[in-house]
């Protein structure tokens, strides 16, 4: 007899392949896929229109408008006006020359010092003469003083201090301005002490004859008011540096007021007289 047949150990037969099962979890696949792409699509839609800014309304342009003009107005009050600029700088540097006169006749002048030996530039027509010469300066110290130079061709005068008080700042000196530049003019006028006044460059080079019949020439001519006590005092620049020593003004009617016209000699041509270089 031939060998029986191996059979199956049972009689099932094998499964068939999960066709069914395979299908459906190759959908869930893609279904959840897609439902990704949609929520990342969904999210940069968003990202993209929470991004966009909206355009400003009016009521946040005026607030702009508002902050900048408030910023502009703080700029402003913490920055001091050029006239109260050049005069916080001079001041330090500022004399007042008295003198008396034979007869016991008082004059009144205006002097600067310019350098830390403590000279003291003046104009020679407000020492010219004097008996006694006193100085008083911004700390209310006061001591006489002496002429140390001369200079008639220029009217101007230098003065040494019999005790310089104990701090001394002399003032910053600079080149002549163009015409049509701001300029200021301080000193005593009519007795009001540590006075300034503003005005602009009118000329250059000019020149005006003297009471004692000579000629002053190279001069800076201005419009900023000066009257008597102001001779000799400093002309300053925006920024608070000496340009010239006021030595006159224009007196067509042979007054002795302001006229609308006044004189300075450039600080370059005076501070040689006190040792400094002369132009």
């Amino acid at each position: 007899m031939r060998p029986a047949e191996a059979e199956p150990a049972n009689d099932q037969q094998p499964p068939a392949p999960p066709r069914a099962v395979t299908h459906r979890r190759r959908t869930q696949v893609v279904g959840a896929a897609a439902a990704l792409v949609a929520v990342l699509l969904l999210g940069v839609l968003t990202w993209r229109v929470l991004a966009t800014p909206e355009p400003p309304s009016p009521a946040d342009v005026d607030r702009a408008v508002a902050a900048q003009l408030e910023q502009a107005r703080k700029q402003e009050a913490a920055t001091p006006p050029e006239a109260t600029h050049a005069y916080q700088m001079i001041t330090p540097s500022l004399v007042t020359v008295t003198t008396e006169q034979p007869g016991a006749q008082e004059t009144l002048g205006t002097g600067v010092v310019v350098n830390e030996a403590g000279a003291i530039l003046t104009a020679l027509h407000v020492v010219d003469g004097a008996t006694q010469i006193r100085l008083t300066f911004t700390d209310g110290s006061t001591t006489g003083a002496r002429v140390a130079a001369r200079r008639p061709d220029q009217d101007i005068a230098v003065l040494l201090p019999d005790r310089p008080p104990g701090v001394l700042v002399p003032a910053v000196l600079a080149g002549p301005p163009p015409i049509g530049d701001e300029v200021f003019a301080v000193g005593n006028p009519l007795g009001l002490l540590g006075s300034l006044s503003a005005g602009v460059v009118s000329g250059v080079d000019r020149s005006i004859g003297t009471a004692g019949g000579g000629r002053l020439t190279g001069l800076i001519q201005f419009d900023a008011a000066v009257n008597p006590g102001n001779s000799g005092g400093p002309l300053l620049n925006r920024a608070g540096q000496v340009v010239g020593i006021v030595t006159g003004l224009a007196n067509p009617a042979g007054e002795k007021f302001f006229s609308g016209i006044g004189f300075a000699v450039p600080i370059a041509t005076a501070g040689g007289a006190a040792g400094g270089p002369q132009q």
